[in-house]
């Protein structure tokens, strides 16, 4: 029994997470008739407003609302592009705020390129050799490359659990500093503003949610390290 609520205790921190920003997300997802406009719209709107010359809007496949820096792309999925919902214009400007971040240089903005890359690369390495494993194991015949295999694994899960912790400052502003600003000024009815807050959080601790999940495969790590 004890094992057991224990067990769920876990689930509900790893995942609990996850699952209230979907929840919150898809609440708030309804199309309002009055909207005065898309999510597209808005991102575009607010992209001349503030002169972020060179950043353009895209319609992205489904869940893909992003900021690439790389070529200055702001990427709404389906609902967002084309949605008039409290949803879809929060996830729109939480985007453009990412925008305006690498537009002005912010050093907030430097976050995803010092850690992103990095942690990203490891990630990679880390899943090409985990990949080998059964044919490294059958080879070697010997426990240290068991070892070897569990300490790689638990790198690859921490160093992604440390990159989602280390741009949530990003995300914060994006939503808070940016976002919600903007938002109060009169795009949205002040009746809906509380709202609009849990769907920027949301938005901004999406990675943390991820995060969690990450910390529940790196203890399935460490176990088989042991």
């Amino acid at each position: 029994m004890a094992f057991g609520a224990i067990a769920l205790a876990v689930l509900l921190i790893t995942f609990g997470p996850t699952l209230w920003v979907r929840y919150v997300l898809w609440r708030h997802s309804a199309q309002i008739d009055g909207m005065p406009g898309t999510g597209a719209e808005l991102a575009q709107h607010l992209v001349e407003r503030f002169d972020l010359d060179g950043v353009s809007i895209v319609k992205g496949g489904a869940s893909e609302n992003f900021y690439r820096p790389a070529d200055r792309t702001v990427s709404l999925s389906p609902d967002v592009f084309d949605g008039k919902s409290l949803t879809a214009v929060a996830v729109a400007a939480h985007e453009v705020g990412h925008a305006i971040q690498f537009c002005r240089e912010e050093p907030v903005s430097q976050l995803r390129d010092k850690y992103l890359g990095k942690a990203q690369l490891i990630q990679r390495v880390g899943s090409l050799i985990m990949m080998g494993a059964p044919v490294f194991t059958v080879l070697a015949r010997t426990p240290s490359v068991l070892f070897f295999l569990g300490a790689v694994g638990v790198l690859t899960m921490l160093s992604s659990a440390l990159m989602y912790v280390a741009i949530l400052p990003e995300e914060y502003d994006a939503s808070f500093k940016k976002a919600l600003p903007i938002l109060e000024e009169g795009y949205i009815p002040e009746s809906d503003i509380p709202a609009v807050r849990r769907i920027l959080k949301a938005c901004a601790y999406t990675y943390v949610a991820g995060a969690l999940a990450d910390i529940l495969r790196l203890w399935r790590w460490i176990r088989f390290l042991r």
